[in-house]
C-alpha cells in the first residue's frame, strides 16, 4: 500500500510542477514582445566597474567626469581642446563620454594626431555633446544633432543602447549639475 501512495505522490509533484510550465506558454505573444521599460537610475553592465571619487551630481560636467578616473583620458582632451569652460557653461546638456578603453581601440598614430591638432580634437569632443538633455527613455530610437552641428542616433532597448549603431553605453544616466552623462566604449568620429 505504500508504494502506491509513493508514485501518487511523486505524479502529483510532477504535474503541480508543470502548471505554470503550461500557463507560461499561454501568455499572449504580444507581451513578451513588448520592450522593457527604460532604466531610470544609472544603468549598464560597466556601471560597476566605473569608480568614482566623490558624487558628481551637484559638478559641472567636465568637473563630474573628472571624479571618474576610468574619463581621464577624455578630460585630460577637452582641456587640451580648451573646452572646459564652454561644456561647464552649458546648460542642460549630455555628453556620450568615451572612456579611456575606448580612446584605446584608436591607433597611436591617430591619436598622436588628433591630440596635435586643436581644431579637429575640439571638431571630435563636440561631436560627442548633445546640447539638450537626453533621458533614457529617448535612447530606443534617437536621432539628434550634436554641437559639432553631425548627427548622431541611439538605439536599443532595456538598458541595452548603441550610439550610431556602433558604440555601446556601458553606464548611463550618471547626473552632473548641468549634464546627463552616457558612458561609451568608442570614440564617435563626426561625419566627414
Amino acid at each position: 500500500m505504500r508504494l502506491i501512495h509513493t508514485h501518487t505522490v511523486r505524479f502529483t509533484g510532477a504535474a503541480l510542477a508543470a502548471i505554470p510550465l503550461a500557463l507560461g506558454a499561454l501568455t499572449s505573444p504580444s507581451s513578451a514582445q513588448e520592450p522593457s521599460p527604460s532604466p531610470t537610475g544609472t544603468f549598464g553592465s560597466g556601471c560597476s566597474a566605473l569608480s568614482q571619487k566623490a558624487d558628481t551630481a551637484k559638478d559641472k560636467v567636465v568637473d563630474a567626469a573628472a571624479a571618474y578616473p576610468q574619463l581621464s583620458q577624455l578630460v585630460s582632451a577637452a582641456v587640451r581642446a580648451h573646452l572646459t569652460d564652454t561644456l561647464n557653461d552649458k546648460s542642460d546638456v549630455t555628453v556620450f563620454a568615451p572612456d579611456n578603453d575606448a580612446f584605446k581601440k584608436v591607433s597611436a598614430s591617430q591619436l598622436s594626431s588628433l591630440l596635435s591638432d586643436e581644431g579637429q580634437l575640439k571638431k571630435v569632443l563636440t561631436y560627442h555633446v548633445v546640447d539638450q538633455k537626453i533621458t533614457p527613455d529617448q535612447l530606443s530610437d534617437g536621432s539628434f544633432t550634436t554641437v559639432e552641428g553631425g548627427k548622431l542616433t541611439t538605439s536599443g532597448s532595456g538598458s541595452d543602447f548603441k550610439v550610431n549603431g556602433k558604440a555601446n553605453i556601458v553606464c548611463g544616466n550618471i547626473k552632473a549639475a548641468n549634464a546627463t552623462i552616457y558612458v561609451v566604449d568608442s570614440v564617435l568620429q563626426p561625419p566627414s
